[in-house]
């Protein structure tokens, strides 16, 4: 998802009450960010990322949440992320709107939001202490990055640049392979 410039400063409370299924909107720090659609390949990468882990977590105790489900830091950040995996129970807060304990985050990275999704908002989710596997994946080329978070709050970085390659999320005990994220996608030459 894109997300556009603050409009004005709301609490907390105020944006819940915003916030609704026709229109999304990060928060953080009182400003919203009104968050529109992004492209055909953004929107497919995000299916087929969530259908993958759906069915390989079936009957398993971790689930896959779409873009849907919004997720909320403790540093305060309420955000919703491309594709979420939690583990267990869920946490949830707001009318079982927001998820406190994801394990994976993937975020489908879009011109506008690379540069955010890869700093700001990766500082912001890693105070969620369940957080384990963030996968930041192009929308425009084949190009996967893989943060893991190891001891001592430490991640380690791994690029996946060829289509035949998989990533193991060690939190899940599951791979996903770059052929069931850009299954049936096309790129602008």
């Amino acid at each position: 998802m894109m997300t556009s410039t603050a409009t004005q400063y709301l609490s907390r409370d105020e944006y819940f009450a915003l916030d609704n299924a026709e229109e999304k909107y990060e928060f953080y720090q009182g400003e919203i960010f009104a968050m529109t659609g992004g492209t055909f390949n953004h929107a497919k990468i995000s299916g087929n990322t969530f259908s993958a882990f759906n069915v390989k977590l079936r009957g398993k105790c971790c689930q896959a949440t779409n873009s849907d489900m919004r997720v909320e830091t403790p540093t305060g950040l309420i955000t919703y992320p491309d594709v979420t995996v939690f583990c267990g129970k869920p946490e949830l807060t707001e009318n079982q709107c927001s998820l406190l304990n994801p394990v994976v985050i993937i975020e489908v990275l879009s011109p506008s939001t690379r540069r955010y999704d890869s700093s700001d908002k990766f500082t912001l989710y890693r105070s969620i202490a369940t957080f384990k596997d963030y996968l930041l994946i192009d929308s425009e080329k084949i190009f996967v990055q893989h943060f893991r978070k190891i001891e001592n709050n430490e991640w380690v970085l791994h690029d996946y640049l060829n289509i035949n390659e998989a990533i193991y999320l060690n939190s899940i005990e599951e791979a996903i392979s770059l052929m069931e994220i850009y299954d049936n996608i096309g790129f602008a030459l």
